[in-house]
């Protein structure tokens, strides 16, 4: 039972974090420093069709995604750097068909391919080894647009939104409130997550490593659930079935007249499971 589980976690976790990093290096810098140093900034505005996508990769800093304003998206960005020079990165804006991609591109690395923003979690490259610029990101999404990404040293932030979000990170916090859906996948740090949206077109995943995952869901929501931790407790509000012992514990179960999947796992945390 315990090797059973055990995979299993590591299958959800570990695609969630692969499917983020690749074409991404290591980032060393660290997180939104605090006290002196050089700062750059940087704003962009344009239009994105209805139902589009808004698609932010950064490396190094907090991504927050607020409201946007009919079909108009905005990004702000503000670069710091404690020895490095916040002109070194650069921000790079990608319009393609019913999408924008906004990367923070650091210098290219030697020995590895040169730095490119290009649309899709495993369409470029990205590094920023040794460079301690730290990019925090507001980005205004519409709502009937979806946003996607992250960034791999820092938090995602969403509160008040209508969109769906999907969000990614490596070392920070994803902590979600929207009308729409939402999925948030992290290695070190806490999935907390409330969503709006009850009628779910497709399958919904929260994973965490070293963290608790929190979700909150519309009291009726129809779904197949399943969770998962190793070493923490298991809550929901829901008649969910929930079993194990000292070597870890799932729930799983149905929710109303069922529908897309609903997973929730991490390996050392908790997991709890709300109605809003």
């Amino acid at each position: 039972m315990k090797n059973r589980t055990n995979s299993l976690l590591q299958a959800v976790t570990l695609l969630g974090a692969a499917a983020f990093l690749a074409g991404c290096d290591d980032s060393t810098g660290p997180l939104d420093p605090i006290g002196p140093g050089d700062t750059e900034t940087f704003e962009w505005s344009g239009q994105l069709a209805p139902g589009g996508t808004v698609e932010i990769k950064n490396l190094n800093g907090n991504v927050r995604i607020l409201p946007g304003v009919g079909n108009e998206v905005r990004v702000a960005a503000v670069k710091r750097g404690r020895d490095d020079d916040p002109s070194s990165v650069r921000i790079d804006v990608v319009e393609t068909a019913g999408r924008v991609t906004v990367c923070a591109v650091y210098p290219d690395v030697p020995g590895l391919p040169a730095n490119q923003c290009l649309p899709g979690a495993l369409n470029g490259q990205l590094s920023s080894r040794h460079n301690d610029v730290t990019v925090k990101f507001d980005v205004h999404v519409p709502a009937d647009a979806e946003f996607v990404g992250g960034t791999i040293n820092g938090d995602v932030r969403a509160d008040g939104v209508s969109c769906d979000v999907f969000a990614r990170t490596v070392s920070g916090d994803i902590d979600v409130s929207t009308a729409g859906l939402a999925e948030g996948s992290t290695t070190f740090g806490d999935v907390t997550a409330s969503i709006g949206g009850a009628g779910w077109g497709r399958n919904l995943e929260f994973t965490a490593i070293n963290g608790n995952v929190s979700v909150r869901i519309p009291g009726n929501a129809g779904a197949e659930v399943w969770g998962a931790t190793l070493s923490g407790s298991i809550t929901t509000d829901f008649p969910l079935s929930i079993t194990g012992g000292p070597h870890g514990r799932q729930m799983v179960g149905t929710l109303g007249n069922g529908g897309p999947s609903l997973r929730l796992s991490t390996n050392a945390g908790d997991i709890a499971l709300r109605s809003n």
